[in-house]
């Protein structure tokens, strides 16, 4: 079992290495394609949140790289620096995609109302479910519960990881649509935007998919321990 977990790890590693490089070379590559609008990331989100009628979420910049988000708890649009300032189609990508969250918010999007409501459980387990389980394994032939209550702790983690997939596409879709819609990007802008934000997913399928497979090795210790 030892092999197959770093056979296991050792996949998951590569696969997120290859789309992560691949999504910082496409953001790269499209940040040197200037707007012909000439509108930054900051003013993209203030339009697109203009356009929806939300009238109370700000716009901020925050320090750092891929560091964009949106914070449903004080209503905040965080673009990085470069997003923030810079006028080309990975800003106009980033800024609406955020902001796409945002419109899930305040629509009460389902799935991102679920996904809000496991971040306290998520982020108290993440602090010490990998303890458990390793202690989980090490008594497994005296104390087979521990290692149960790692599992149950751990599903929790990979429930949030499949949840944020719809929420994440989601917002894809919803900041492409209006981009297309309000006819603010040329063709040539509109298509490096959807293919940034396609390799941006990949991102959270990849993580998905290692909690998963991760969780049933850990399953499969624990059915197999006698």
């Amino acid at each position: 079992m030892g092999m197959s977990y770093m056979i296991l790890a050792g996949a998951i590693m590569l696969a997120s290495w290859l789309v992560s490089s691949r999504l910082k070379s496409k953001f790269e590559h499209y940040s040197k394609l200037h707007l012909q609008n000439g509108m930054s990331g900051a003013e993209i989100a203030e339009k697109m949140l203009a356009d929806n009628g939300i009238r109370d979420v700000r716009v901020i910049s925050t320090p750092g790289r891929l560091t964009d988000h949106y914070n449903p708890a004080d209503k905040t649009v965080n673009l990085s620096e470069a997003v923030y300032n810079q006028r080309n189609a990975a800003a106009a990508a980033v800024a609406a995609h955020e902001v796409g969250h945002a419109v899930q918010h305040a629509q009460a999007y389902s799935w991102l109302t679920m996904r809000s409501k496991l971040v306290p459980v998520v982020q108290v387990a993440s602090s010490f479910v990998q303890w458990i389980l390793l202690a989980g394994i090490l008594l497994i032939n005296t104390f087979p519960q521990l290692l149960l209550v790692g599992i149950v702790i751990f599903a929790a983690t990979t429930l949030f990881s499949v949840i944020t997939l719809p929420v994440e596409y989601d917002a894809s879709n919803r900041a492409l649509a209006w981009l297309e819609n309000k006819r603010m990007l040329t063709q040539q802008e509109h298509d490096g935007a959807k293919d940034a934000l396609k390799w941006a997913a990949r991102t959270y399928v990849v993580a998905a998919l290692g909690s998963i497979g991760t969780l049933l090795y850990y399953v499969m210790i624990y059915m197999n321990r006698r």
